[in-house]
């Protein structure tokens, strides 16, 4: 009976020596998928002083795990006079007016100890500036003009606009999509081309084109 419980305990002792002399699971953690956030952002101007933070985030299996692997991974842009990009994954407009999209790229190589598999994540950033025509977004802008006849005044919220029949500033430029309140000196205004107008006020929306608002004012 006592051999038998030696051989157990030798049993249990080869067991645990073999298991403890086997790879370790953490050891051998391997990447599987590669992701950056945000995955996309847009600069409103080329001279901005604004930065934007792209996060790497790697998924890991042997044990699963999800983990930021910002400062890991190899960051690269594919056009650095739009976005300059350092190598923790701070990325801002190269400014001097360039536009532009551009890919942020993060690379990490699958497993521990290097690999020839390499994992790609690709966000992409905007460097954007309405006014310009040459860039993503350019050609948001369009202009509203006032026409006025008889006796009063339109001024405009955003201040722009402060017209009369005989003169003042009467055409201004906005972006497209943004609503101006138009407001007469009276009440008794009868307003054209203008569906969203009540007494002296009328409400306008910017199209692409331009647009047109009179106001008439009784003699």
């Amino acid at each position: 009976m006592k051999r038998s419980y030696i051989g157990l305990a030798l049993g249990v002792l080869v067991a645990v020596g073999a298991a403890l002399s086997l790879p370790s699971c953490g050891h051998s953690q391997k990447l599987t998928s590669l992701t950056i956030q945000p995955q996309t952002f847009t600069f409103l101007t080329p001279d901005t002083s604004a930065t934007e933070q792209f996060t790497a985030l790697g998924t890991y299996i042997h044990p699963p795990e999800t983990k930021n692997i910002t400062a890991q991974v190899t960051w690269s842009v594919d056009f650095a006079k739009v976005v300059t990009l350092s190598q923790s994954g701070v990325a801002s407009p190269f400014g001097q007016g360039g536009c532009g999209g551009v890919d942020i790229t993060a690379t990490a190589p699958a497993g521990t100890g290097g690999s020839d598999n390499v994992l790609v994540a690709t966000a992409t950033a905007i460097v954007d500036d309405p006014s310009n025509p040459i860039c993503p977004g350019g050609g948001k802008l369009a202009t509203l003009a006032v026409g006025v006849v008889g006796s009063g005044s339109v001024t405009s919220t955003p201040a722009a606009i402060d017209c009369t029949a005989t003169g003042g500033t009467c055409v201004s430029t906005y972006d497209v999509g943004a609503s101006v309140l138009l407001t007469a000196s009276a009440a008794d205004v009868v307003w054209a081309n203008c569906p969203g107008s009540s007494s002296n006020t009328c409400v306008v929306t910017i199209t692409t084109g331009g647009t047109a608002v009179g106001a008439t004012f009784p003699p």
